[in-house]
């Protein structure tokens, strides 16, 4: 009993953490992909951990085959992290 206790809890951990995680997502238009580069251009709202306000701009994608599920124009939500000092797209997917 102990043990399925302690699987729900966790479970209900990572339910709690992907919400969050969801929620800071940012809102952005993919403006241009650059498959060959590994790099998309987003013109996306503010991002509080950089301290960046709502811009246009070029970034890396870790997994460059995240740039196959999106076109020009397309809602995406997306996260990025700072990767050997460059900003890089971590998750991207399409807004419902």
């Amino acid at each position: 009993m102990r043990v399925v206790s302690s699987m729900a809890t966790s479970l209900a951990m990572i339910v709690s953490l992907s919400t969050v995680a969801f929620a800071e997502m940012i809102s952005a238009d993919v403006q241009k992909i650059d498959e060959a580069a590994g790099k998309v251009t987003l013109k996306h709202g503010p991002i509080p951990k950089f301290d960046m306000s709502e811009m246009t701009m070029v970034y890396r994608v870790r997994d460059p085959s995240m740039l196959k599920g999106v076109k020009v124009r397309d809602k995406v939500k997306f996260d990025a992290d700072q990767i050997d000092g460059k900003y890089t797209v971590t998750i991207m997917q399409k807004s419902q």
